[in-house]
């Protein structure tokens, strides 16, 4: 497809957002969601799901690139937290605000301290929130050392924590890391490349929520329960 059929898409759909879907944050990540399914259908990327996909509660995953946003905004409605420079790239950070993510600066502590504080809000409703511990996408090859701080409201209010470990599936015997996005590979011919290049498809396994007691033995176990679901057996394709 083309990129800028892509966009102008998408872009008539986040118009659409503020006219109709701009009441609650609840229908901004529905809108995310459906606008992800309408994007990964059009552009041929199957999604293959395991295990059960949480309602509410605490999500985290393993991060590969910014194709994350769209495979799990895809796989279920979701508040994303992402790093604050995601919300100043044009078009994409307009889409991202429209869908309700929460926007965090990892420089800053008083940054990290409002950010913990709407993630302790947005974890009172229904929708889950969505972050990536490691802190960066990776090639792939090895899961980094999880950050503990965005654990602590599930951890203190008692909710349960998600895992969910997501690979990409190359056609013609790519390795997965050609499509990562990571180290200091620049954003837009990456992007470019994704939309022309070579097919892939998409996994999402998902592990049982669980309540913790700590945030450090939350991140230490998650960190272990994505790693073995990332060495898993391959999953139906989501319809």
């Amino acid at each position: 497809m083309a990129l800028g059929s892509l966009l102008l898409v998408c872009f008539v759909r986040s118009v659409f957002l503020r006219l109709r879907y701009t009441d609650t944050l609840e229908r901004r990540a529905e809108w995310q969601h459906e606008s992800a399914v309408f994007v990964m259908r059009w552009m041929g990327i199957d999604l293959k799901i395991a295990g059960r996909v949480p309602e509410g509660g605490l999500l985290v995953a393993n991060h590969l690139s910014y194709l994350d946003i769209l495979i799990f905004s895809r796989a279920l409605p979701c508040y994303l937290v992402s790093k604050v420079q995601i919300g100043s790239w044009p078009f994409f950070g307009t889409l991202a605000r429209a869908g309700g993510a929460i926007f965090v600066d990892r420089s800053s502590r008083a940054s990290a301290e409002s950010v913990t504080e709407q993630i302790a809000e947005r974890l009172k409703g229904p929708v889950p929130v969505l972050f990536f511990p490691e802190g960066t996408s990776t090639d792939g090859t090895k899961l980094l050392r999880f950050h503990s701080r965005f654990y602590t409201p599930a951890v203190e209010a008692g909710i349960p924590v998600t895992t969910a470990a997501v690979r990409y599936i190359p056609e013609g015997g790519s390795p997965e890391s050609e499509f990562c996005w990571f180290g200091d590979a620049d954003f837009l011919p990456h992007m470019w490349k994704m939309l022309g290049g070579p097919d892939f498809s998409a996994e999402v396994h998902f592990g049982e929520p669980r309540v913790y007691v700590s945030r450090r033995e939350a991140a230490d176990v998650t960190h272990a329960e994505i790693e073995a679901m990332r060495q898993g057996a391959e999953v139906p394709v989501c319809q």
